[in-house]
């Protein structure tokens, strides 16, 4: 009997409408485009406007995408996972909503947190279950609605981050197709260098917290960014050494789009082509959850059922990774 691999077999996603360009940027704080452009590769982002829509809104919407292009019934739906750092409400999860509104009656949900790390940890999870037997359909989801804890007087954050949802279906293969390996860290030490103070256990909301303006991501940007390059760069080449692939063996390096530097690093290491690593961080910016799927979304195309696609990220925590998988499919 052959083994059993977890196999992403369709993607969806969503990006709203509205466009904040460099140049909008530049009217709202000290900056221009091509400081933006130079130090970050991008160039707009989306950003949810509507009042009372979060991140479920975006994830809803990348599940009926996906729902609607695989032509699936969302009650064979076994299980869903919500990957993001910003959940509709504190306590309620996030996933248990947004299953319920695409009709996935009978699946169980949960939300996952691991900061820009949470699609990446999302597919670990999801393959598991798929690899164990146990469910058939684990529809993965990453959103996130940056906007709503981004501080658009400060040049130093408001730059880098947009709106966006991706959606993937994991199901089983028997082709020895699908995720292949993986290779997931954390380390503690970056607790302080990218994070929100107030609004957790330990510095609850307060008058005090809000006129601070503490809601609000921060970060120390050139560690988090030293951090990302080395580690990002080391998961990936990693992966390869562990599975005995080189940079020809790889079709496609599915990266997180936070900054194109850090990307091109990590390629570099890898040694790749530049026309195997995909990108879209200039039309979209860091959509933190949703980077890999809208990568996957945008080039579902291109992917062909065989190829050898990893996939590394780096997120607040610190969080980051990197996943050998096989694509399944022909789009």
């Amino acid at each position: 009997m052959s083994k059993i691999t977890a196999a992403i077999t369709a993607v969806g996603a969503y990006v709203p409408d509205y466009v904040l360009s460099n140049d909008i940027l530049a009217t709202m704080v000290d900056t221009n485009d091509e400081w933006i452009t130079t130090r970050t590769g991008i160039k707009e982002r989306r950003l949810l406007k509507e009042e009372g829509k979060g991140s479920s809104f975006l994830g809803i919407k990348a599940a009926e995408d996906l729902i609607a292009k695989k032509n699936l019934d969302p009650k064979e739906i076994d299980m869903v996972i919500f990957a993001t750092a910003t959940p509709d409400l504190p306590v309620a999860a996030t996933a248990a909503y947004a299953a319920s509104e695409i009709g996935a009656v009978n699946a169980f949900s949960y939300d996952l947190q691991a900061a820009c790390s949470s699609f990446l940890y999302g597919m670990s999870t999801a393959a598991s279950y798929i690899e164990a037997g146990r469910y058939k359909k684990i529809l993965l989801i990453g959103a996130d609605k940056m906007s709503s804890i981004i501080d658009y007087t400060d040049r130093t954050t408001c730059i880098i981050f947009g709106d966006g949802g991706g959606a993937v279906l994991f199901e089983p293969n028997d082709e020895g197709l699908g995720l292949q390996d993986e290779y997931l860290r954390t380390d503690g030490v970056g607790r302080e260098f990218l994070k929100i103070e107030a609004g957790g256990s330990i510095l609850p909301p307060s008058e005090e917290t809000v006129a601070n303006r503490q809601h609000f991501v921060q970060q120390d940007g050139k560690s988090v960014f030293k951090y990302a390059v080395s580690n990002m760069a080391d998961a990936s080449t990693k992966i390869m050494e562990r599975n005995n692939i080189s940079g020809e063996d790889v079709d496609w390096l599915v990266a997180h789009q936070a900054n194109k530097r850090i990307i091109d690093a990590t390629a570099n290491r890898m040694n790749l082509d530049q026309d195997k690593v995909l990108m879209n961080i200039h039309r979209y910016g860091n959509t933190t959850s949703a980077t890999l799927p809208l990568l996957l979304s945008d080039y579902e195309k291109q992917l062909k059922k065989g190829d050898n696609i990893v996939f590394a990220s780096f997120g607040g925590g610190f969080t980051w990774g990197s996943i050998f998988l096989k694509w399944a499919y022909n789009s």
